[in-house]
This record gives structure tokens, C-alpha cells and sequence, in this order.
């Protein structure tokens, strides 16, 4: 398996000749057995390619950022009982929304948006 380092602009073009992802690495290989040849242009030595990330593809429970994978925390952020639409209202999560002060702010961008 041979370690590419290819640009995000040139990424479609790689894939297109038959590179590969590596979740781990987050880079682009050409799979055992294919041509290396097309690919020159973007070899890598191994220092330049990550090595592979720990707890890479391991799934969690909860709210994370789907980025990087940490765990989503705000001014007004807060775990709902149950599994509800907060832009929608909802009696049995107003309360707990007015006490974080999350209502207030929603409340506030809906004022804006509504002056545009």
C-alpha cells in the first residue's frame, strides 16, 4: 500500500484513478495490487503522512461534533429528557429550555430574522 499526499482540490481526480481513504491516516492510499504509477505526482514519504489516529472510528453516544468528534458543549447547551425538535415548541421541554436561558436566546435570533 502506497501513502499519497493529496491536495483537498485534487482529491476527486486521485479517487477518480482509484485511490483510496484512510479514516485512520485521514490520507489517501493506492490499494495493494493497483498501478502506482498514475499517482506519482502525489508520493509521499512516510513522515509526511499521519500516523493513524487514536480512537479513530469509534462510535458515541450523544451530541458530537461530526469534525472532530468531541463532545458539543455551549452557553446554552443541555441534554433533552426526550428526543424532540427544540425549534419546535414542545410542553414538556419549554420549561427546562427557559431555565438555561436557551428560550431567551432562540427567541432573540427569531426577533432579528423576523426584522429582516
Amino acid at each position: 500500500m502506497k501513502m499519497l499526499k493529496v491536495p483537498y482540490a485534487e482529491k476527486d481526480q486521485a479517487k477518480s484513478l482509484g485511490a483510496r481513504w484512510n479514516a485512520q491516516r485521514k490520507a489517501w492510499y493506492v490499494p495493494d495490487g493497483a498501478d502506482a504509477a498514475p499517482f506519482e505526482q502525489w508520493w509521499a514519504d512516510d513522515a509526511a503522512v499521519p500516523a493513524p489516529v487514536a480512537g479513530a472510528g469509534k462510535t458515541t453516544t450523544g451530541k458530537v461534533d461530526s469534525y472532530v468528534g468531541k463532545p458539543t458543549v455551549g452557553a446554552h447547551y443541555f441534554i433533552l429528557e426526550h428526543d424532540c425538535n427544540p425549534f419546535v415548541e414542545c410542553a414538556q421541554c419549554r420549561p427546562a429550555l427557559v431555565t438555561s436561558g436557551w428560550a431567551a436566546a432562540h427567541d432573540a435570533v427569531k426577533l432579528v430574522i423576523a426584522a429582516l
